[in-house]
């Protein structure tokens, strides 16, 4: 993969703002041609860096209401199958690999709480997992 110019993390941190800027209005804020945003956009999509667009809904108005980080603990070598088994679960937004006490970190977000209490039983019945802490998200401060 190559590397991000200063450029590129612009583009992408402008992207974050807005992913629906028009590439004119990109190329006006970077102060670079229009074809150089082509050509970045369609380079960062085809290496993977950019893997989608999407949007994103004010918390108020968000159906999935309930929001949590799962901090989670996993037994010896069972990493690699407990996160197979967690890519399963609808519920979590995103999953990642951390140093320290923990060695997951799960993003959940359900439309209730009888659903946030639901999936917490699923990723405590994962074979592999042997402990957890999880945190309920109350608002966001920054974006």
């Amino acid at each position: 993969m190559t590397p991000l110019t200063d450029l590129d993390r612009r583009l992408l941190s402008a992207l974050r703002e807005d992913g629906r800027a028009s590439v004119a209005s990109l190329a006006r804020r970077l102060d670079v041609a229009r074809a150089t945003i082509n050509s970045r956009l369609g380079r960062l999509v085809a290496s993977g860096t950019i893997v989608g667009f999407t949007v994103r809904v004010r918390d108020e108005l968000d159906p999935l209401a309930i929001h949590a980080i799962a901090l989670i603990a996993v037994e010896g070598r069972t990493t690699d199958r407990v996160i197979r088994q967690l890519r399963g679960f609808p519920e979590i937004t995103a999953l990642h690999t951390t140093n320290g006490g923990w060695d997951l970190v799960a993003e959940l977000r359900t439309e209730s709480l009888i659903g946030f209490d639901q999936v917490l039983g699923r990723i405590r019945g994962v074979d592999g997992i042997v402990n957890s802490e999880t945190s309920l998200l109350l608002s966001s401060v920054l974006r």
